[in-house]
């Protein structure tokens, strides 16, 4: 009588073992990311010093040009080819740590949405190249203050980086999950990349150089290019969490 009631309750002791939610599985995805980089520092730091070594090329580049407003026609230009490459190197190494020890493949054993991983990967890599944006962007426009002075709407530029910043996240993900047990994947994933956000490069290049220019024409180019920039986001990071699961599972 006692075993029958022992395995009486088993079941409605598992059955109260409720799966965590959506958001608490990308909660604790994206907090065990964050607390992972914070405490070895390997991705931000080789961003920024990327990002540093970069501005150091521009500026021996640019050492023999005159000063001018020409300058501001090509810096958003400049600025985001700086941001493209600095984030591919943190995408390179945005799955290290999983790739280790077969620790990704475990994480895929476990009952979890792999939408929730997507987007805990996708918040924790936008975090860190907002991080070494936040560093490299005064430091990209100290280095060259004394080519031009942007435009009183210089500030603006805040905009199309975090619009840009999200699409490159989003989409970086996945590529960079889809490269990341291939052989050369640094340079598969540059060659994915790069065609693929083309796109929102360009409509953030438009955006970052008619605020930095200025004009009267500031207010309809910004409006145009961050509308196909978010376009681009939703779209892009809607369809690469739907095909996300696919991804992880060839």
């Amino acid at each position: 009588m006692a075993k029958e009631k022992k395995l009486s309750a088993e079941p409605a002791r598992s059955a109260t073992c409720e799966r965590p939610s959506t958001f608490a599985q990308f909660k604790t995805l994206l907090v065990k990311d964050l607390k992972q980089e914070f405490r070895t520092k390997d991705m931000v730091v080789s961003m920024g010093i990327y990002a540093v070594l970069v501005i150091v090329v521009y500026g021996v580049a640019l050492s023999f040009a005159k000063p001018g407003a020409e300058f501001l026609e090509v810096s958003g230009g400049l600025l985001w080819a700086l941001v493209v490459f600095t984030s591919l190197l943190g995408l390179n190494r945005s799955f290290s740590h999983e790739s280790e020890n077969g620790c990704m493949e475990g994480l895929l054993l476990a009952p979890l949405d792999r939408g929730a991983v997507f987007l805990a990967k996708m918040f924790s890599n936008l975090v860190f190249l907002l991080l070494v944006e936040v560093i490299a962007v005064p430091l990209f426009w100290l280095f060259f203050s004394s080519y031009a002075t942007p435009a009183d709407t210089a500030w603006l530029m805040v905009v199309p980086l975090l619009v840009g910043s999200i699409g490159i996240a989003g989409i970086g993900t996945l590529l960079s999950t889809i490269t990341t047990r291939t052989r050369g994947k640094d340079v598969l994933l540059a060659l994915l990349f790069v065609p693929v956000v083309f796109p929102l490069l360009y409509a953030c290049v438009s955006a970052t150089t008619a605020v930095l220019v200025g004009g009267d024409v500031v207010a309809e180019t910004l409006r145009i290019s961050l509308v196909l920039a978010a376009g681009y986001d939703v779209i892009m990071i809607l369809a690469s969490w739907i095909l996300y699961e696919f991804v992880v599972s060839a």
